[in-house]
């Protein structure tokens, strides 16, 4: 069956040629498969009624078409329930011949063979259409052809017993024949175009799915929240992110959701509302404020679908995004503009800054009034703050450039924890207290000295800044698995991070306090990456003397050295 191809979805070729594709798949070829196939069956039992009405009646009735009639019934049951649909071949294959051939052959016989004044002609429209339907032109006009030859032959036979009556029985058979052949004809244009449009159908079906499923999981990925809510301010479908900022303790229940149903949501239902009152895309900015817990901020920004029937209900589209993610990310974005002009600039402010230090040492040899010493220290100390965020500029700078291929020592990281704790206690301005709980005795980890003092000072006076007052407030703990692996814990008892915070802990330049640089914890990171240790924060809950007490918790998890190691360093 000839078939102009279609143009194919932009996924790719969807389905090919009709070959290609399963039968058993196609529905409408095996509805009219088995169509046909019934209709041989039931042909069958008629004629064999027939035979049986015959011969009921009187009349004689030649055994062999009896037996015809059963043989014909019981192929074409067989044919009805043992086999399966398939496609017929282009030309007389095996099984034109099993199913249009002894319908040929059938129906010749009957015509030759009655006795009677019975017309089998009709019958033969049956083999006509099944070729036309389920094969090609070919075979179409093929069996047309040859029923034809048939009738002429039928009209010869006859008119050689009847021989003044040539002409009618000659102009019956042809023009029998040429309506077989614009049935044949006509019939196949049909089929052919209602296998075009079914699997034109199927292709289309084929991309609507994909496309479904492709936009469900770019929209199941995307960190924005999108919402779908009706004119009666039902949610019909919501993302996981639009869940988690309308949630309070957790996300927030899957759809469908009522917006008016919670307080906090109130903004949202009247934003939409909105939307559908004036037909019109809106944009605003909302606070979601759960009782107990802090307002989450969103940008909200709405579309209407677009309906051409009126049956179809129109739906409100929102989009919601975090303003405090946004702020932050448009905040990383500028500092990080800034960071690498501040890298070029901290190699010039290096020089001057050591000589302002000097003659500040210089000049406090000097000074003996207390007013001027006061001075003198605080620009002592001035000084060494702009030292240390000129380092710490450095640093980053280094880190992103450049490893440190050089081989670290194998320190023992309770004896080296304890020390740097110890000074770091000491220098503390606040004289705070560190609660030491440490359990990886004899335990040797691959980390340089000075960085990991770097990353032990850092997270030192991050957690001070956050600690409460309390004496056991900061506590520091090492432990050890039981395959070597060491982790060092530092812990507070601050108030929980935002989830908008702890997604950018580590990024550089990125602070929630305005005075901080944002670099320690991000120098951290790199420092722990190049000696192959993993950092990362958790809020953890501790068990102290004066109770159970929730905080805030930064882990080092450490590589384990090897004897190679000590080896190649020895």
């Amino acid at each position: 069956m000839s078939r102009s191809p279609d143009a194919s979805s932009w996924f790719g070729p969807l389905e090919s040629e009709r070959s290609s594709q399963p039968v058993h798949q196609n529905l409408a070829i095996v509805r009219l498969w088995r169509g046909f196939m019934t209709a041989r069956a039931m042909i069958g039992l008629l004629l064999l009624l027939l035979q049986g009405s015959i011969y009921g009646l009187g009349q004689p009735v030649n055994k062999w078409l009896v037996a015809l009639c059963a043989a014909y019934l019981a192929a074409a049951l067989a044919v009805r329930i043992f086999a399966r649909p398939r496609w017929p071949g282009q030309s007389f294959d095996p099984q034109w011949v099993f199913t249009i051939g002894v319908d040929v052959v059938v129906f010749s016989a009957l015509q030759f063979l009655q006795t009677s004044a019975i017309n089998y002609t009709p019958l033969f429209a049956l083999p006509v259409l099944l070729a036309s339907v389920l094969g090609s032109v070919l075979l179409a006009l093929g069996t047309a052809a040859g029923v034809t030859l048939i009738l002429l032959v039928e009209a010869w036979h006859v008119s050689l017993q009847a021989p003044g009556d040539m002409a009618s029985h000659f102009l019956q058979a042809g023009l029998a024949g040429i309506g077989l052949f614009i049935v044949a004809f006509l019939t196949h244009q049909l089929a052919s175009r209602l296998v075009r449009e079914e699997l034109r159908a199927r292709r289309s079906g084929l991309a609507v799915r994909i496309q479904t499923h492709v936009n469900e999981l770019v929209i199941e990925s995307l960190t924005d929240g999108v919402l779908v809510v009706d004119a009666r301010s039902v949610v019909r479908a919501a993302n996981p992110a639009a869940r988690q900022l309308l949630g309070a303790d957790g996300p927030a229940p899957m759809a469908p959701f009522v917006l008016d149903s919670q307080p906090a949501w109130r903004a949202v239902a009247e934003l939409a509302r909105l939307t559908f009152l004036q037909r019109g895309d809106q944009i605003a900015d909302l606070a979601i404020d759960h009782a107990g817990h802090n307002a989450c901020r969103v940008r909200a920004r709405t579309r209407l679908t677009a309906t051409h029937e009126e049956e179809v209900e129109s739906l409100c589209v929102m989009f919601l995004q975090d303003l405090r993610e946004m702020e932050a990310r448009l905040r990383t974005e500028k500092l990080a503009a800034m960071g690498r002009m501040s890298a070029a600039v901290a190699h010039e402010i290096r020089n001057p800054l050591a000589a302002i230090t000097q003659a500040n040492a210089l000049l406090g040899e000097d000074l003996t009034e207390p007013a001027q010493q006061r001075l003198a220290l605080m620009v002592q100390q001035n000084a060494q703050r702009l030292s240390r965020i000129v380092e710490d500029v450095l640093d980053v700078s280094r880190a992103q450039q450049k490893s440190d291929l050089s081989l670290p020592a194998s320190l023992s990281l309770d004896a080296t924890i304890r020390d740097i704790c110890m000074d770091w206690a000491r220098q503390a301005s606040s004289g705070r207290s560190i609660g030491l709980a440490l359990a990886a005795a004899n335990v040797l980890i691959a980390f340089d000295a000075d960085h990991l003092r770097r990353v032990l000072v850092n997270l030192l006076d991050n957690a001070l800044r956050y600690a409460g007052p309390a004496p056991d407030s900061l506590q520091v703990s090492t432990h050890a698995s039981m395959t070597g692996q060491a982790t060092l814990r530092v812990w507070s008892d601050g108030a929980p991070l935002e989830p908008s915070v702890q997604r950018h802990l580590f990024e550089p330049f990125f602070s929630s306090e305005s005075r901080s640089s944002g670099l320690g914890l991000y120098i951290c990171r790199e420092l722990c990456e190049r000696h192959g240790a993993v950092i990362g924060y958790d809020r953890a809950r501790k068990r102290l003397a004066g109770g159970v007490r929730d905080g805030n918790e930064f882990f080092v998890a450490f590589r384990p050295t090897t004897p190679a190691f000590d080896t190649m360093r020895a």
